[in-house]
């Protein structure tokens, strides 16, 4: 029942943000209590084809990427995946939850070390400056479109990738992501399927101009 109720949550709250973002700091607290709670757990509960559609999308991009974001990695499995199939990347991993980000640090082992990390961060404001990455993946992540747009370059990429489809808790449809995407200035779009899920590839215009 709890895990029913976890579900609806997560749901609900996706919805209320996406469309309404400034309802994120009534929830944001809630949020980083339910994650840093569930931290010790998640791994548990990942399936083997959990990360299937991210790492679909990321074998959709035409060229390896410098410098990747992963945001919402929880124990950083989709930015494990980013790191593991682009080995001369750059990766960072950021979470609301510090538990959660712990838990992801302490997997940073042998080839990892040096080119992955991962911070506390709140997605809806991250420390980093305009344009400082080439890619911006989100798995089973809230979206916050302005940040997205800030911190990636122009002809960059972003990746919203959804394990279970349309049965994901954390889930926004993908012609809403591409609708609100192109208004952002993004003209590139391409939609793929891996396991039970779903992911969609975005291009920001090589210019950055905004679409009206």
């Amino acid at each position: 029942m709890l895990e029913t109720f976890l579900r609806r949550f997560a749901r609900f709250v996706t919805n209320q943000v996406v469309a309404r973002p400034a309802a994120w700091r009534i929830f944001r607290p809630l949020f980083r209590r339910q994650w840093d709670h569930r931290a010790a757990t998640w791994e548990q509960s990942r399936r083997p084809d959990s990360f299937d559609p991210i790492k679909a999308g990321l074998d959709l991009l035409p060229s390896p990427p410098r410098r990747a974001l992963d945001v919402g990695t929880g124990t950083g499995g989709a930015a494990f995946a980013v790191a593991t199939r682009f080995p001369d990347a750059n990766v960072v991993g950021v979470d609301l939850s510090n538990q959660m980000v712990d838990r992801a640090r302490s997997k940073i082992l042998g080839p990892f070390i040096g080119r992955l990390s991962f911070q506390q961060a709140d997605a809806s404001s991250l420390p980093f400056p305009p344009a400082d990455f080439d890619l911006v993946t989100h798995s089973n992540m809230i979206p916050f479109f302005d940040e997205t747009v800030r911190v990636l370059r122009p002809g960059g990429h972003a990746i919203y990738a959804f394990s279970s489809g349309t049965e994901t808790p954390i889930y926004v449809p993908l012609d809403r992501l591409q609708d609100e995407l192109q208004k952002r200035g993004f003209t590139e779009f391409t939609r793929s399927s891996a396991g039970r899920g779903m992911a969609l590839v975005a291009q920001k215009s090589p210019a950055g101009e905004l679409r009206s």
